[in-house]
């Protein structure tokens, strides 16, 4: 794991712990109990269900150090005074050649979602914006090839 900060909103923040809350205190208690169950079941060299079971479970704790490790390591976004300048947690209003205007916020890796407008901070898009200003245009390297788009508007 990288020792970077995991930059996440608030809301991010509150729904990894809520996803690890889940996890404690759902998930891994069925999962303990079907592994004993399984276990108890017959020969554990044969029993099929016990060998994923116990494979699950590993599966399991090791998103939980996962998540355990973001909130450890989190960087809380802040919401600041408008500056202007496309910087983590700004929502950014672009547009790509006179086409229909994007909005877009700039958030840590943990919570990029584009189909709710969270891009990363590294994703191309994301990595261009930061540090430019409205009316700047910018160029993306993005996996659909170069792409421009000017900044309308960063809140």
């Amino acid at each position: 794991m990288s020792t970077e900060p995991v930059y996440m909103t608030e809301r991010g923040r509150q729904k990894i712990q809520d996803q690890l809350n889940h996890l404690y205190n759902v998930v891994r208690p069925e999962y303990a109990e079907l592994l004993h169950e399984a276990r108890e079941g017959g020969d554990s060299i044969d029993n099929t269900e016990y060998i994923y079971l116990v494979e699950e479970m590993a599966s399991i704790e090791a998103w939980i150090r996962e998540l355990e490790y973001m909130l450890d390591h989190a960087e809380l976004i802040q919401p600041g005074a408008p500056t202007g300048q496309v910087q983590l947690g700004s929502t950014v209003l672009i547009q790509e050649n006179g086409g229909v205007p994007e909005s877009y916020t700039i958030v840590g890796s943990t919570e990029a979602n584009p189909e709710e407008g969270l891009i990363s901070n590294k994703s191309p898009l994301g990595r261009t914006l930061l540090n430019h200003r409205v009316g700047e245009d910018v160029t993306a390297d993005t996996p659909d090839g170069k792409l421009t788009f000017r900044i309308i508007a960063v809140t």
